[in-house]
């Protein structure tokens, strides 16, 4: 195994200026530091990158914690992580099951092990406790707000579920059903308050028979449409918390003859790259999925450097016209 020192050798300098070369630091010049590295590549060195993390207390690690890893969501998510985290040098480590708290405490008891640098956590299904599960790791929380140490990245819930509601509104609906996201989590909560906030400053009803609780996956939202549409209730659209929970809900109208838009307006929250190839095309509230990862990792290493950094980022949705939504005069 070829050493730093059989380098330094070879190219007749000391061991600390081909150490500073090989690592990209100052000290040396332009062209002997070229010169280092063209003979480190032909004498077939490699860089003992776990001898140098025990010199910089790094191990250019960190680590993302998703509660799905299969729901369509998160690819465009750990993407604009990865690019960031690319770009600074550091691996990604995927852990899934972050939905779970008996698995996240597992989850970083490994991690601890590895000595990871920080985590990123999707942790919008975990308790308001959480935090100590985190204690002394730089932490970053998408979609959860944090009493402790560590940053939280989200979008406003809130105002995309009054957006979603309201664009219903201005095209003349005036009943208008909600498929809501489990019951436990924050950002269901907040997109349901902003669908009821939207109907009761129009003076549209809101009671408990409008709303019907999905799990923020296709099948929840198949399942809550039933329970919708078998309700005797009257409405002219439907706000899904999800573009999933949509997805689910544009199949059970497509197996009861129910024409999306001409019968049923239908509107979801996410912007998901599947929302673009239903039949008809989803009008949804799109998140910000790739900025969203992206500014999670660059705040994360804020925090692992010791850098001040924003303890909360809130990002804009963005409304995007599909074909699912139509105006109208009346109700279904």
């Amino acid at each position: 195994m070829v050493t730093v020192y059989d380098v330094a050798q070879a190219v007749g300098l000391s061991i600390a200026s081909v150490s500073r070369a090989l690592n990209g630091q100052t000290g040396v010049s332009e062209a002997t530091a070229a010169r280092i590295v063209e003979v480190a590549a032909e004498l077939g060195y490699q860089r003992n990158d776990v001898a140098r993390s025990l010199v910089a207390k790094s191990t250019q690690t960190i680590a993302l914690l998703l509660p799905d890893i299969t729901n369509p969501f998160f690819p465009e998510l750990v993407k604009g992580v990865q690019t960031v985290a690319d770009e600074h040098g550091h691996v990604l480590l995927l852990v899934d099951g972050a939905g779970d708290r008996a698995r996240v405490a597992a989850s970083m008891a490994v991690l601890r092990r590895k000595q990871v640098d920080g985590v990123i956590v999707v942790a919008s299904a975990l308790d308001g406790d959480a935090d100590a599960l985190f204690v002394g790791v730089p932490t970053v929380f998408l979609d959860r707000t944090t009493n402790g140490p560590g940053a939280s990245v989200s979008v406003d819930h809130e105002a995309g579920g009054y957006a979603a509601t309201r664009h219903l509104i201005e095209l003349g609906h005036r009943r208008i059903a909600h498929i809501a996201g489990p019951r436990d989590l924050e950002v269901s909560q907040r997109r349901l308050d902003g669908w009821r906030r939207a109907c009761e400053e129009a003076g549209l009803p809101t009671h408990d028979a409008l709303v019907a609780s999905g799990d923020f996956l296709e099948e929840g939202g198949h399942r809550a449409g039933i329970e919708l549409l078998d309700s005797g209730e009257e409405f002219s659209a439907v706000f899904a918390a999800n573009d999933l929970s949509a997805i689910g809900f544009l199949a059970l109208c497509a197996q009861r003859g129910i024409r999306v838009p001409d019968d049923l307006s239908l509107i979801g929250f996410d912007g998901i790259q599947l929302s673009r190839y239903t039949t008809p095309t989803l009008t949804t509230v799109a998140q910000p999925i790739l900025e969203l990862g992206a500014r999670a990792c660059d705040t994360l290493l804020h925090l692992i450097r010791g850098e001040e950094s924003q303890s909360r980022i809130v990002l804009a949705n963005e409304l995007t016209a599909g074909a699912s939504v139509r105006a109208i005069g009346g109700t279904r």
